[in-house]
């Protein structure tokens, strides 16, 4: 039976993930905010474990010794959201990124380095590219706190495969979506928002930036990626995109359409609830493509249509 840790078990991502390995026949122990809960393995007591924690983290990779571990754990915030004062945004956002990514590392170098690890960073490390399309060998140039400090993770875990031979591969991640994203994100507002309109229950939604793109992917299909990536034959860098860019307003149109209803009278545009700039990343996934033979199961109208019912929605015949 093979062993995964996934640290950020309870995200969008890290819940997919362990549905995704149970399915396969592995024992999944997941360590999120502190709490650990394993599946898949008879029920034996892992102690909490904080990430910040290097002794905690090194003591439960050792007696664990998975054979992948997942690196989910991040700290931030959505466009609409109201900015922290830098310092603090830079300290607990290394925090995570970083330090308790090196304590992981660590660990497994210590003490389990057969073990296979996979890294979340983002396409917030080319926030500042000039380049229309990214790729593995783009210029980083991140301009947001997150991207920074991602950043310092993205080349850390580097660091460990070249100087002491790790296994360890990095997922640079665009947006993907799923029914278990946060009502936060602009997805969700149009998906959960369309749904509550089509029943009498809202009226209308506020968005930021109508004609914002957004290279916007299927998120299982996104954490099958990442599996695929880490049982690849070697350690490698790995964007994770679909190449194609959609504009906000595409997104809500089909949303709307896929429910009988005209968008334009629900829908207020406001553009003072952007707190951050907004830059238009779309992401080259040739290489992910031809590495692991990964493809999305699904198109932009398709992913659209499955969050909608996953909402309860019942889509309108047309």
């Amino acid at each position: 039976m093979k062993k995964a840790i996934i640290i950020g078990s309870r995200g969008q991502d890290g819940r997919l993930l362990t549905d995704l390995l149970l399915a396969g026949g592995y024992a999944v122990l997941g360590i999120d905010r502190g709490e650990t809960s394993l599946s898949g393995a008879p029920a034996e007591p892992y102690p909490p474990v904080d990430i910040l924690d290097r002794a905690a983290v090194a003591q439960t990779i050792t007696r664990f010794r998975p054979d992948e571990l997942y690196f989910f754990a991040a700290y931030h915030h959505s466009s609409e959201d109201r900015l922290d004062a830098d310092a603090e945004l830079f300290r607990a956002s290394y925090a995570i990124h970083v330090e308790a990514y090196i304590n992981v590392l660590e660990a497994v170098k210590n003490a389990s380095p057969t073990t296979r690890i996979f890294y979340a960073a983002s396409s917030h490390i080319f926030k500042g590219t000039a380049a229309d399309r990214q790729d593995e060998r783009t210029p980083i140039h991140p301009l947001c706190v997150y991207g920074i400090t991602k950043t310092a993770g993205y080349f850390t875990g580097r660091f460990y495969r070249n100087a002491h031979n790790l296994f360890v591969a990095n997922g640079i991640l665009y947006n993907h979506e799923s029914s278990l994203r946060q009502d936060k994100f602009v997805s969700m507002k149009i998906i959960r928002g369309a749904a509550r309109i089509k029943n009498g229950r809202q009226d209308k939604i506020v968005l930021g930036d109508l004609n914002a793109e957004i290279d916007w992917g299927y998120a299982p299909d996104y954490v099958d990626a990442f599996h695929r990536i880490l049982n690849s034959d070697r350690p490698d860098d790995f964007i994770v995109a679909t190449g194609v860019k959609h504009r906000v307003r595409d997104f809500v149109s089909i949303a709307f359409n896929a429910l009988g209803l005209d968008w334009t009278k629900h829908v207020e545009e406001r553009p003072s609830l952007i707190t951050k700039q907004n830059v238009t990343l779309v992401g080259s996934p040739a290489k992910l493509m031809a590495v692991t033979g990964w493809k999305p199961s699904v198109d932009f109208t398709g992913m659209i249509k499955l969050l909608l019912q996953a909402e309860g929605a019942v889509l309108h015949e047309q």
